[in-house]
Formats: structure tokens, sequence, C-alpha cells
């Protein structure tokens, strides 16, 4: 049924109607309504909800809720994401499935409580120590991101890895109908994950060993080895997971890549400027790690531009460089510190860059017609010189002749 519903509480809704009955957490702005929502909703379902005494504290006992084989997830934004990074690297390294929800907010610092994604580097390159990634997804709008949400569960538990999703504080508050199952009925039957490596004190058969979660490796060939299994996980990641949105690409010459809110935003830049006759298109990342390098690549045959658009100093060039590989200029726009870039403000830079390509088709035309011209005075002057060299030459022989007819 749909639903009016605030981004975060649709959040917390629909990771609990995909079967997540443990949450732990510390309130942190613009992600308190998950927890408020999650504290009262669990004990209704048999879940439990538990208010930390830090963001260190929460994210150690999703550590232990996952170990146990529990779905579990922990919500914070930025700073306390910082806080949790010690302990999401010991759940990967356990290899243990959770889900991680971040709503960003402006930065470095405390920084402030409006929307940014500044936090791009730090959840795509990992964040904390180690070699581990995690799965990143980016919603875009509330029903998205109860989807995203929901199949955050799953692809932790396909993994045994956290899962990442990632939103700003415009997603977590704004409200926008959803599509969710009533809180008040009955929740839907959630197909139960075998996880045999879970350490819940049962032994099977009398020879079997007792599970046990570590991460802890002292041998350094032991440990080559188990991040050499992590990095295998991590490329089956890459290859499965990696999710997109084309809007326009069929015939564009310049290609925004932007996600969450700012997709939005760079959504009604598009079809503004579509109507002025710029070939103008959005390719929007929904994973973010992965990122698509292959969506992107795909559409060099006809792009002459990449504009990416974020709120941020520009995080997610890189990775759109590193796709693009030199062939095409990567461009930048984008607003930070809490501010977000208006349909205006984006138009403003598509039309510079489609104002680009018509002065470079100007000069090139110049060029031609330089050439032209140039070419046909070469040849006229050639001409010219040819004929002014054969009036020389028969002057010079009427003089030739008349002074041999003069000595005779």
């Amino acid at each position: 049924m749909k639903k009016l519903m605030k981004g975060n509480e649709a959040i917390a809704e629909a990771a609990i109607q995909a079967g997540c009955r443990f949450f732990f957490g510390y309130p942190i702005t613009p992600q308190n309504q998950i927890p408020e929502y999650m504290s009262k909703r669990l004990p209704q379902v048999g879940g439990c909800f538990l208010q930390a005494e830090s963001e260190v504290a929460a994210i150690n006992m999703v550590y232990g809720a996952a170990g146990a084989g529990a779905r579990v997830m922990t919500s914070s934004s930025s700073p306390g994401i910082s806080l949790k990074q010690e302990g999401i690297s010991y759940i990967v390294g356990a290899e243990l499935p959770c889900v991680i929800v971040n709503m960003v907010r402006g930065g470095p610092g405390l920084g402030g409580i409006q929307p940014a994604q500044s936090d791009y580097y730090q959840a795509t390159r990992g964040g904390g120590h180690g070699d581990y990634r995690m799965c990143v997804l980016a919603p875009s709008s509330v029903q998205e991101a109860v989807t995203l949400t929901q199949e955050a569960f799953d692809i932790a538990d396909r993994y045994r890895n956290p899962v990442l999703v990632m939103g700003d504080g415009l997603i977590g508050q704004m409200m926008e109908p959803v599509d969710l199952p009533d809180p008040q009925g009955p929740l839907p039957e959630i197909k139960p994950v075998s996880k045999p490596w879970a350490a819940t004190g049962h032994i099977p058969t009398s020879e079997a060993p007792r599970a046990i979660i570590n991460s802890l490796y002292i041998d350094p060939a032991v440990l080559e080895k188990h991040c050499m299994h992590l990095q295998e996980k991590y490329d089956a990641i890459a290859q499965n997971e990696c999710r997109w949105q084309e809007e326009m690409l069929e015939d564009v010459e310049i290609v925004m890549v932007a996600y969450g809110t700012t997709s939005r935003i760079a959504r009604s830049a598009m079809r503004r400027c579509r109507e002025k006759g710029i070939k103008v298109g959005l390719l929007r990342p929904i994973t973010l790690w992965p990122f698509p390098e292959a969506a992107i690549r795909a559409t060099l045959k006809t792009a002459k531009h990449y504009l990416c658009l974020e709120m941020s100093t520009g995080q997610m060039v890189d990775d759109v460089k590193l796709a693009v590989n030199g062939e095409r200029p990567v461009h930048f726009y984008g607003r930070t510190g809490g501010m977000v870039p208006t349909v205006a403000e984006m138009v403003r830079q598509i039309e510079a860059l489609a104002g680009q390509d018509d002065t470079a088709a100007q000069m090139e035309e110049l060029k031609r017609t330089a050439a032209q011209v140039a070419g046909k005075a070469k040849t006229a002057i050639a001409q010219g010189a040819q004929q002014v060299l054969g009036e020389l030459g028969k002057a010079l022989d009427q003089v030739l002749n008349g002074k041999e007819g003069g000595e005779q």
C-alpha cells in the first residue's frame, strides 16, 4: 500500500519488513528518526533496540549480533560513521553481514547538519584500515531508499559482507509516497538464510567444530590468503552487483554523472536543456561501489564532455576520469558545506559546455576557410609567378635576339 513517509522512517520500516530484528545506534542529526522509529517498532515485532553509549559501542554490538547470525542494522551520519570505522573493518575481516546507513551531512569535523555528499571517498575507498570494500548503495528517492535497504540485507547475506546505504539529509528528511506493507499488518515471511558459520554456541553434530568469529591472523601467509579470499569476493560483487540508471544517452554529447539528491536536480536541468536543443543526458550511479565504469565508457561513442555534479568538492570526479581514461574532458560543478546546487546553476554549466562546442566548431570552420583561402592564394601566386616569368623570358629573348642582329 502507498503511504506518505519520511525517508528515515521508511528506511527503518523497510529494514523490519526485510527481517531486521536488531538495531544498535546512537543519535546524530540528520538520521535520528531511524533509531527513534526502531525504538518503537522493534519491540512490537519481537526485536531488540538498544541505544548505545557511543557509536563505537553500537558498531561492536552489531558485530556481536551479526556473528550470531542475526539480520542487524545500524545508522549514523558522517562523523558518527567515522567513529564506527574500526568496528566496520573488524566485521569485514570476520566476514559478517550487516547493513549500515549513512545519512551524510556537511564536514569535515563536526561540520553542519545540512545535506552533503562529502563522504564519497570514505564510503568507496573503504574508510577504515586494511584491504576491504563495501557495496555502497545510493538512493535518490524515498521509495528507492526502501527498495535498496531491503536489497542491502540480501546482498550482505549473499557475500557475508557489510553493505552501506548512503543517502543525505534531504533523502532522510523529505516525505514521499512509498509502497510498503501496512506496518500494522502481518510481516512478510522471510526465507531463512543458512548461516552455518554463525557463532550460536550450538554444535550440530558431535564431530562439527564450534563456530568461531575471528579477524586476527598472526601468520602473514594465512592473513595474505584471507585477504586474497576477500578480494575474490569483491571481484564477484563488482561483477554481479553494479547498478546504474541511464536517461537520454542515445545521442548524448554532454553526459551528466550525478547520484542521490543531486541526480534529481540534474534531471530537471537535463530536460530544460533538451528543450533548447542541447544533447545532454544523465547517467546515475546507483552503486557508488562497484562504480559503473562500463556504462560510462559505453557513452564515449557520442559524448564530447562529462560533467560531474555533486554536493561536495568533486569526490566522484576521479572515478569518472578513470572510466573515461583521458579520452574526453571531465568537468565538475558542485556545492558543499550543506549548500545544494540549483537547476539554474546546472543549466548554466551545461550551456557553457555546449557553447564551448559551438566555439570549437566555429574555430574549425575558420581553420577550414583559412586553409581554402591560403590554397587559392598559393595557386594564384604560383600562376602569377609563371606569367611574370614568361613575360621576362620573352623580353630577354627580344633583347638577346636584337643584340645578336646588331652585331651582325
